[in-house]
């Protein structure tokens, strides 16, 4: 099911609306998948991909729900399978679920981006968008690296009115547009919390990658 879902994906070019992301938690070290499941999975999309860098939508949704790896935060794959993640951006438990997704003549994938993009694209508090932060890659680190100068990380949390706790949106605008990394639930919103999240110095997080940037590479914040 899932490589018929990422095949459906890969047919509707919806691999373009995510961006680039290593294979390596940054909480754990390690690889979340292993390398043959991360050249499986991008030879499932008809993506070229050269480990441990490869497409987040990819990754993050079904390399997530094939990893095995313990994290501090749990497995990877509990936030699409568990509910968590989908009640807290308004949806059914069930919405990010394979099987859920299949009986509707979807993939998680889809109802993923669907779900998450409008919120880094256009973020809004009517979308329950509750803080918005924004990093760029400053222009001298650009020029050196061959990254575009003014590209974006942009950090969004949703807090859908009447659903306990939170999500985090995190995505990058470059080229153009603006791209999906991950998305995964919080346990609060609270203005302490959303202060914390805000004072952290900002980089590039959540093992996000550009072609010409390592992960965790020093970000600059937009006021």
């Amino acid at each position: 099911m899932m490589f018929e879902q990422i095949a459906r994906d890969a047919a509707a070019d919806r691999f373009e609306h995510w961006a680039l992301s290593t294979v390596i938690d940054e909480n754990v070290l390690s690889p979340v998948i292993s390398r043959a499941q991360f050249d499986t999975l991008h030879a499932a999309a008809g993506l070229s991909a050269t480990w441990p860098i490869g497409n987040a939508g990819l990754l993050h949704v079904y390399g997530y729900l094939l990893s095995t790896v313990h994290t501090p935060f749990g497995l990877k794959g509990d936030r699409w399978r568990e509910g968590e993640l989908a009640a807290r951006l308004g949806l059914a438990p069930d919405a990010f679920v394979l099987e859920s997704a299949e009986a509707a003549g979807q993939t998680v994938l889809e109802r993923v981006t669907d779900t998450a993009l409008p919120h880094l694209a256009h973020p809004s508090a009517e979308l329950g968008d509750v803080l918005v932060i924004d990093d760029e890659v400053p222009e001298p680190d650009a020029s050196a690296a061959g990254a575009r100068a003014g590209t974006v990380f942009r950090t969004t949390v949703v807090s859908v009115p009447e659903h306990s706790g939170a999500a985090l949106i995190y995505g990058v605008h470059d080229a153009g547009r603006m791209r999906l990394i991950t998305a995964f639930p919080l346990a609060t919103a609270t203005p302490e919390s959303l202060d914390a999240l805000a004072a952290d110095p900002p980089r590039m997080r959540y093992n996000a990658a550009l072609a010409a940037l390592p992960p965790r590479t020093p970000l600059r914040r937009r006021p």
